[in-house]
């Protein structure tokens, strides 16, 4: 069973929510979904598994710095699935 991560607020207004999250190996962010697009930017490098209420699984590589650009809608869960603690940052434009 994986635990969850720690989620950290670290601006929201009107426009934009920005949120902060740490990861140790096999913790997960959750089933949520997205109100708005978002993107999502890592601080460190690493592996996650993004997991669909099916159970359908898509592993992704993150890299330090990159920004990977994300719809809104369609619920899910990330798991941190490397061996390295994994942070990073997702910007949703509401």
């Amino acid at each position: 069973m994986t635990t969850t991560a720690r989620a950290t607020l670290q601006h929201e207004d009107d426009r934009v929510r920005v949120t902060r999250w740490d990861f140790l190996p096999q913790e997960s962010t959750g089933r949520h979904v997205h109100e708005y697009d978002y993107v999502v930017v890592p601080v460190t490098d690493g592996r996650t598994d993004v997991i669909t209420p099916d159970g359908t699984i898509t592993p992704s590589e993150l890299r330090a710095g990159e920004s990977y650009a994300r719809p809104a809608g369609g619920e899910h869960e990330v798991v941190n699935a490397g061996s390295a603690p994994l942070a990073f940052v997702e910007i949703e434009l509401k």
